[in-house]
């Protein structure tokens, strides 16, 4: 019975060769592939073609963005920069007038002030030589008076007078203004 399972076995071997690929087989396999490479070719790659094309255009387009915008941004930086100088420019001139106008208006205020105490000096001299002059004639009446009351006495006769009395005044006074001039030199 072995013999019989062995003859058997290398029957079926010699009628399929698991090694040698049947035809038909073959032939339906490549006409598969055939059709799968054409709905490939046809339909899927075009939409990849297109899908990647789309894409490339954005990134493209992202860049050309982002140019765009890095541009802007310089061009806002150099616009930054130049209103920042102007404004600086216009506030170091601000500062110089607002120096220069402190500077006039502390000379108004002088010399304001000056005219102002000129005039209170002008007016203090003034008063004081009125009230020197008002002290002066005060002291001529109340000197002459004493003056004839005392050469009354030393005479010894009242001076009633008014005339010789005012002679003998001026010229006790004058003699007194002399002395005080002598002196004074």
């Amino acid at each position: 019975m072995n013999q019989l399972i062995i003859s058997a076995a290398t029957e079926g071997e010699a009628k399929s060769n698991p090694l040698v690929p049947n035809v038909w087989e073959m032939g339906v396999v490549l006409v598969g592939f055939a059709v799968l490479m054409y709905i490939v070719v046809k339909f899927v790659v075009p939409m990849f073609e297109k899908t990647f094309a789309e894409r490339a255009e954005a990134i493209e387009g992202g860049i050309a963005k982002a140019e765009a915008a890095q541009a802007e941004a310089s061009a806002a930086l150099e616009e930054y920069k130049q209103q920042l100088s102007d404004a600086r420019a216009e506030a170091n001139r601000i500062r110089e007038e607002a120096r220069a106008e402190g500077a006039q208006i502390l000379a108004d205020l002088k010399a304001k002030a000056a005219a102002e105490s000129a005039r209170i000096t002008e007016q203090a001299h003034a008063a004081i030589e009125s009230e020197r002059q008002a002290a002066v004639v005060s002291l001529r009446s109340e000197v002459g008076t004493l003056a004839t009351t005392l050469a009354g006495r030393i005479v010894g006769e009242a001076l009633t007078d008014d005339q010789r009395a005012a002679r003998v005044v001026d010229r006790f006074l004058a003699d007194l203004e002399t002395q005080s001039a002598g002196a004074a030199k």
